[in-house]
């Protein structure tokens, strides 16, 4: 893969726990030379794995996703998410990718139909 990537959140969920729809995801996962991490996903995913797992499953998440570059959320970026009817989070996490120029990897219905977004209905 050259075209960088962003996995959404559920995706990353989907890979970390293994499920049949983690295939999916790999390819942009694995190619953590063009992986682009939106911290927020981070924040996500950590909250939902503490939420339903423990300490050493969050930390093997933030391992795998800190393979990527980790995009922080600065003044710029918070407006042009602002531009985007979608809800905060993703908002922020498509943003990062138009930025980044990169592909957008989702299952999230809210990303359907959206330009460079690669979407996998569920």
């Amino acid at each position: 893969m050259s075209r960088r990537n962003v996995v959404d959140s559920s995706g990353w969920l989907e890979f970390l726990t293994g499920s049949s729809r983690s295939r999916i995801f790999l390819p942009a996962i694995k190619d953590t030379k063009n992986l682009v991490v939106p911290v927020i996903s981070v924040y996500e995913v950590v909250k939902r794995i503490l939420r339903e797992g423990d300490e050493a499953d969050a930390r093997n998440a933030i391992q795998a996703m800190t393979l990527g570059q980790t995009v922080d959320i600065d003044l710029s970026l918070a407006l042009e998410a602002a531009r985007y009817k979608l809800p905060m989070a993703d908002s922020i996490i498509y943003a990062t990718a138009q930025y980044h120029q990169a592909t957008l990897w989702t299952q999230d219905e809210d990303f359907e139909g959206l330009p460079g977004v690669r979407y996998f209905p569920k």
